[in-house]
């Protein structure tokens, strides 16, 4: 999904600041993909084993972690998709759905 989507997304659109975070899960951190993000971010990635170790179990993290993408991934499979075109478009619907309003009740709690 890194290769196929996300990065190719990336260089859709004009970003300039991006930083990205993960999960210390042991599927993200093998070599492959800690070599992928560390070429694709550079400097720019916080991980278990990127340039920036992000700590476990840290407080701002944890909204990610124990709420967010949760919340996120019972949206995107409440309907079972089963193609990859229906998952992609439920995650394109849920990403888009989500308010400003929310995040920041994620952030305060």
């Amino acid at each position: 999904m890194i290769t196929n989507f996300f990065i190719h997304e990336l260089h859709n659109h004009d970003v300039q600041e991006l930083w990205f975070q993960q999960d210390g899960a042991p599927c993200h951190t093998t070599r492959a993909t800690s070599d992928l993000l560390k070429d694709t971010f550079d400097d720019h990635l916080i991980s278990s084993f990127g340039p920036v170790n992000w700590p476990p179990r840290s407080c701002d993290l944890t909204p990610l972690d124990y709420f967010l993408l949760r919340y996120i991934k019972s949206l995107i499979y409440a309907d079972k998709p089963q193609t990859l075109d229906h998952l992609e478009d439920n995650i394109r619907r849920v990403i888009a759905d989500i308010r400003p309003q929310m995040l920041g009740k994620v952030i305060e709690n």
